[in-house]
């Protein structure tokens, strides 16, 4: 499954061991947060260089994203276990400390390969799903594995999706944020907002 492929479709399913934000360890399935937006990210490996950035500016981020009522997962091929050290272990020796959603163990490469992610039969290479209440993927983007992913992008593209379910009328043109102009999805409506911004 090319990850391409997924967006507009429903997001493939999975039931995976997990550390919780309270270091617990359970099953998680996707399935079962059906009624919120979802992002749902995958990186390579627990204790590495870049990841733990991304995970920390997701965990920095993640009030923001609950008042969307969105949830973030993250998930790679390491294991419940690494998982949790990688969490008990302090971010100036290398972890991340006790970050606030859960990490999902892929052990078997069987979400990664679901998704499209999967890199030489080895890691998940940066790939991100924005996946509605209807369990949709509305948004997807890979990252190769030496470049992070940008959390404000994340939430631009989550705020652009709520934008579009609340306003049917009307889409979000190019560099659109939240309090930004939108544009009608009429010939007139485009022609006026081409009009206006033209010179901006």
């Amino acid at each position: 499954m090319c990850m391409c492929t997924l967006v507009t479709q429903e997001a493939p399913d999975f039931s995976a061991d997990a550390v919780l934000p309270d270091n617990t360890f359970a099953t998680l399935k996707l399935s079962s947060f059906r009624g919120k937006y979802v992002i749902l990210f995958f990186y390579p490996l627990d204790f590495t260089f870049v990841c733990p950035s991304e995970i920390l500016a997701f965990n920095k981020a993640i009030d923001t994203f609950k008042s969307r009522n969105c949830e973030v997962i993250g998930v790679s091929v390491d294991s419940k276990f690494t998982h949790l050290a990688w969490k008990n272990t302090a971010v100036e020796d290398g972890g991340i400390g006790n970050i606030q959603y859960p990490l999902v163990a892929d052990l078997n490469k069987e979400i990664s390969k679901q998704y499209g992610v999967l890199f030489n039969n080895s890691v998940a290479l940066r790939g991100l799903f924005l996946i509605d209440p209807k369990g949709v993927v509305r948004h997807a983007v890979i990252n190769d594995l030496p470049l992070g992913r940008n959390v404000a992008e994340a939430l631009r593209m989550l705020d652009a999706v709520q934008f579009v379910e609340t306003h049917g009328d009307q889409v979000c043109p190019a560099n659109w944020k939240e309090g930004d102009e939108a544009m009608v999805s009429t010939s007139a409506g485009v022609a006026d907002y081409l009009a206006k911004h033209a010179a901006k």
